[in-house]
């Protein structure tokens, strides 16, 4: 198993992981992160300034992802982290605590303050995660993600 930067080559398998991750949870659709444009094009996306995206691949395979990306209509020193999904193969492993970590790392290195996330409810393994990094449940949502129909909101000071 790796955990690479994405490619160029990735756009598909990507959005493809990520959609197949939204549908196994029941989120389809507007207000979820499948009617995001930058699915369309994530490397793109991805390779601007103060923006990372890292891929799980397994055997050839893109099996999972994270990235962080400036969180929209937000002040300068906020983040997001961002499409954060994997494979029902291989959750439980420990995958996700590293790609966080990671993910932390690139952006204190960018200068970030703080980081925010939004998510399901029945994510819960992810929300028990993000908790031993130090998340915090916030009772409002930050930012512009477009996001209106996940309603559990976290916020980490880097």
């Amino acid at each position: 198993m790796t955990i690479r930067p994405i490619e160029l080559k990735d756009n598909v398998a990507v959005k493809q992981l990520v959609l197949h991750v939204l549908k196994e949870f029941g989120a389809e659709g507007e207000g979820f992160a499948s009617a995001d444009p930058e699915l369309e094009c994530m490397y793109e996306t991805y390779k601007n300034d103060r923006s990372a995206y890292w891929v799980v691949e397994l055997d050839g395979e893109i099996v999972g992802g994270a990235g962080i990306g400036p969180l929209k209509n937000e002040v300068e020193d906020f983040c997001e982290l961002q499409k954060m999904y994997f494979l029902p193969q291989i959750r439980g492993f420990g995958i996700g605590r590293q790609l966080i970590k990671q993910c932390l790392k690139f952006a204190q290195s960018q200068e970030y303050k703080k980081c925010y996330l939004e998510t399901l409810p029945d994510m819960k393994p992810a929300q028990k995660l993000y908790q031993q990094f130090g998340f915090q449940f916030l009772n409002e949502r930050m930012g512009g993600t477009g996001h209106s129909k996940c309603p559990i909101f976290m916020l980490l000071e880097l």
